[in-house]
């Protein structure tokens, strides 16, 4: 009788750990690649788990009492601050998080821009331009994770939608923000329960929660407060639940861009500015304008035009840009930033209609409140150390070298930037 109780017992835990393993590929609404295996050499490698905050600011962790993200500053690594690209826009920088470039080389330009070679405009809000992976230049960590043998997972990302190269994440979602925090976490516990052949090593997480109420309502409410504060709970508990697995899990907790609060008194009305649909066509909205001068050749008189005008905003053509915004003709790798560009002055932002109290997208050299965050933790970091500010295109061959892939193609980001940051060498 006491035989049969244990093997009914162990019966009973073998269906247990079989169900939580599989339930990773049974799930409806997530989507997995076929017939793909990590080699045996990736299967000895560590894991990492990229957590990005959208609009969580530098300080955020410190304004708001951020217990458990304040307590890993401790147990890991922390900067400063990290750097956004330009523009300190959501699309721009969750890709070069994950590319190593700057918008300009990986084509991601702002969260929407028009093509004039292609004679289309991108939009974060067009789905179906979303998933097309023709828009993506680079090779995002999940892609080179994937060209290596190495399985990879994305519990949301900017471009893990799209065939990038021909590649998804094996493991990956359509956009959902209806999906409730505790099952994302469940979900990201379960696929490293997977079998070591089909268990992904990168993993990446996104939470939209403190962008939506920054925006909404400013950086300094109550609602931003509670945001930052669901976030640290969420990263505390996918933490817990990732430690109880014994795998050798490394964190990279990031953002990518802060918030500011923007002057909603007087707005720089789009109206406002001079407008010549013969010459040329004004777009955009937020930080920065995009003007399209139909003939090249009358480029520099709209922008002699234009900067007559200039009040609350600065005027530039593709060929003046500041140097640090890697955002110029000569850095235009896919031939889409605008011939003219009317970038608003800190805290003035170009509307005609919405109004948010909170912004971002502003210059991150001239304005700190657009610095994001750094925090990382594992067997892989050192601890209780902090750093100086760094530009977040740095990021991607820090994970690289965790993960011990080899980078493909020149980036802007350099590993001697963070690799003090690291215990030892990985590989």
């Amino acid at each position: 009788m006491l035989h049969l109780l244990r093997v009914s017992l162990f019966f009973l835990f073998f269906l247990i750990s079989f169900l939580q393993s599989s339930k990773a590929q049974t799930d409806t609404s997530q989507k997995v690649v076929p017939n793909r295996k990590n080699s045996l050499a990736q299967q000895k490698k560590p894991y990492v788990i990229l957590i990005s905050a959208d609009g969580f600011r530098h300080d955020f962790d410190k304004k708001y009492g951020a217990s458990f993200l304040l307590s890993m500053r401790k147990h890991g690594v922390h900067a400063a601050s990290m750097i956004p690209s330009f523009p300190s826009s959501t699309f721009p920088n969750h890709y070069t998080l994950v590319t190593g470039m700057y918008p300009s080389h990986h084509g991601l330009i702002d969260n929407s821009f028009y093509d004039p070679q292609r004679e289309k405009s991108y939009s974060s809000s067009d789905k179906k331009a979303v998933k097309d992976g023709s828009w993506y230049g680079g090779t995002p960590l999940w892609v080179l994770a994937e060209q290596q043998q190495m399985l990879s997972a994305s519990f949301y990302w900017v471009g893990s939608e799209a065939a990038i190269k021909n590649t998804r994440p094996t493991y990956w979602y359509p956009y959902n923000e209806r999906i409730d925090i505790d099952s994302r976490i469940q979900a990201t516990v379960n696929w490293l329960k997977l079998p070591e052949s089909e268990r992904p090593h990168l993993i990446t997480f996104y939470m939209p929660e403190v962008d939506h109420e920054a925006h909404q309502h400013g950086p300094d409410a109550l609602e931003t407060r509670n945001a930052v504060l669901f976030v640290d709970s969420a990263v505390r508990k996918l933490t817990e639940e990732v430690k109880k697995t014994g795998l050798p899990v490394n964190f990279i907790f990031v953002s990518d861009h802060g918030m500011t609060k923007a002057n909603n008194e007087r707005p720089l009305l789009i109206s406002d500015i001079p407008a010549d649909t013969a010459q040329y066509t004004i777009s955009g909205s937020g930080t920065m304008l995009d003007v399209f001068v139909k003939n090249k050749e009358d480029i520099h008189t709209v922008y002699t035009k234009l900067k007559k005008n200039e009040k609350g905003y600065k005027v530039y053509t593709k060929f003046n840009t500041p140097s640090h915004w890697h955002y110029s003709a000569k850095d235009d790798s896919a031939g889409r930033i605008a011939d003219v560009l009317l970038a608003a002055d800190w805290p003035g932002y170009f509307s005609n209609r919405q109004f948010n109290p909170g912004q971002h997208g502003y210059d991150p050299y001239n304005v700190k409140d657009m610095h994001a965050t750094f925090i990382a933790w594992g067997p892989a970091f050192r601890s209780n150390m902090q750093i100086p500010a760094f530009e977040n295109v740095h990021v991607y061959p820090l994970v690289a070298e965790i993960l011990g892939l080899n980078l493909q193609e020149t980036i802007d980001g350099r590993l001697k930037v963070l690799k003090s940051v690291l215990k030892k060498e990985p590989r």
